[in-house]
């Protein structure tokens, strides 16, 4: 049997967010699966070493638009689905589905668009294989990937090992990086901490801001790393700090205590489907009414952050 899964969502966190999912199917079948998905959603490097998922075919610019539908049948045809599940309310992989004649066609209802991610995925599955899914996900990395990463990043069992996920899509979704240099200092005064700086390339400026401080000494930008490559370090660490990111949502998938700072996102949705992630939200507000558009990044407490951290700091 042959299965083909779609999820077209842009983002790392959503791609985590749907794993269980993806497991889940897998599991009914015992079929390794192929996913249809974006390369910004990272799941070639998210799934590397996952034998649930068999091959990722990414969606590319060209296949979009009337003719862009052909280029993608033309692909898919090739694999001779026998099964597909479509993570998705739109008509067009629908009609794709039944133009490719597979016979067994699981979508979500046509033109779902507001949804609480994790809740709809999980109504999805449950009522295509007639099993309870669990919301947590687990991405999986081998042993010997773990291992090789502790030794190489010299992870010392003394420290507490943090990771700052100081990037975000957008300034109104980012903590200031004096904050997050703030709360470093305070961490350290009383505990052994390592930082591990969670961010992209265009986050060179937060990161030398936060490298030009005596923290230096005990922190590690991710900057330069691939998603393959950062995976098995925050495996190894003890606790995320951070913005609502992709890194986030890898570090509540590998099994890491999350404390996620929410102040223009959805917070119900995108820290409830896993009891990994202790949203943090504004002044006033609760994880029910902090959405986008709440603007509110000067009235977390930072005092509360640093209260919630140091339960945390074990060593």
């Amino acid at each position: 049997m042959k299965i083909l899964v779609i999820q077209q969502r842009y983002g790392i966190g959503d791609m985590v967010i749907f794993s269980p999912y993806f497991h889940a199917i897998f599991k009914k079948h015992q079929n390794s699966i192929t996913l249809l998905a974006k390369k910004s959603s990272k799941a070639e490097e998210l799934f590397l070493e996952d034998d649930s998922i068999e091959e990722i075919i990414s969606l590319e610019k060209n296949m979009d638009g009337l003719k862009g539908f052909f280029t993608l049948a033309r692909i898919l045809d090739k694999k001779n689905f026998d099964k597909v599940y479509i993570f998705n309310g739109s008509l067009r992989y629908k009609i794709l589905a039944h133009y490719l004649k597979i016979k067994s066609v699981f979508h979500y209802p046509l033109f779902t668009s507001k949804d609480i991610i994790y809740q709809t995925a999980k109504i999805f599955t449950e009522n295509c294989i007639n099993q309870t899914v669990s919301t947590i996900p687990n991405l999986k990395i081998k042993t010997e990937t773990i291992m090789s990463a502790k030794k190489s990043y010299n992870f010392d069992d003394e420290f507490n090992h943090i990771v700052l996920g100081i990037s975000a899509s957008g300034p109104t979704k980012r903590w200031g990086i004096k904050n997050f240099i703030s709360l470093a200092k305070e961490l350290s005064i009383k505990k052994k901490c390592k930082f591990y700086l969670a961010a992209g390339k265009n986050d060179q400026e937060l990161i030398n801001e936060f490298l030009s401080t005596e923290l230096k000494t005990n922190s590690f930008s991710l900057s330069k790393l691939k998603i393959k490559e950062i995976m098995p370090i925050i495996k190894n660490c003890d606790l995320y700090i951070g913005n609502d990111t992709g890194f986030m949502h890898i570090s509540a998938g590998l099994g890491i205590n999350c404390l996620g700072l929410f102040f223009d996102s959805p917070a119900y949705a995108y820290s409830s489907y896993t009891n990994k992630i202790k949203a943090l939200v504004p002044v006033g507000k609760t994880i029910l009414t902090t959405t986008h558009n709440t603007l509110g990044k000067n009235n977390i407490s930072f005092d509360e952050v640093v209260h919630e951290s140091k339960k945390y700091l074990t060593k």
